[in-house]
């Protein structure tokens, strides 16, 4: 089995994430508390936090669907939504128990925004305390003009 898989990291380089669980729903290997999950979707990476027993938090925004969700505690299979989950190498600026502290706050809110808040600014907000979302910068980055997407001082319009 191929258990790595090219994907863009923070700052835009290349590097091979250790797959988490696959396709099949069969899990690879535990992640540690607090960790940084991806899962491809169609047009975007959905993004949760790892607190353990097999439980990922995450924003629910369009993650199954397009109704605006809240932010929840979900299994690993239904965070996964059919596709393989991966650990973004992502070092937190808390500790591990602070990161998960962060995420349960954060439950049941419903303030998701695709541009503002969705389930990688919630990530990111949680790991270090900062809501950003790269892939929103890149894509403003692209079809706005330069200077407006706030790209290199993550102010937005």
């Amino acid at each position: 089995m191929d258990c790595t898989e090219t994907c863009a990291t923070p700052d835009g380089s290349l590097e091979a994430y250790p797959l988490l669980w696959s396709a099949t729903r069969e899990a690879v290997f535990e992640p540690p508390l607090a960790s940084h999950l991806v899962s491809s979707r169609a047009f975007y990476t959905h993004h949760g936090i790892y607190v353990g027993k097999g439980r990922v938090i995450h924003y629910s925004g369009l993650a199954f669907g397009l109704s605006s969700g809240r932010v929840e505690e979900v299994s690993l299979v239904r965070f996964a939504n059919g596709g393989n989950v991966r650990v973004w190498n992502d070092t937190p600026s808390f500790d591990r128990r602070e990161v998960m502290e962060r995420a349960l706050s954060r439950l049941g809110e419903r303030r998701y925004s695709l541009l503002t808040n969705n389930c990688e600014h919630f990530c990111t907000w949680a790991m270090h305390g900062e809501s950003r979302s790269l892939q929103v910068e890149k894509v403003l980055a692209a079809i706005l003009p330069r200077g407006l997407s706030g790209h290199g001082n993550r102010t937005f319009i």
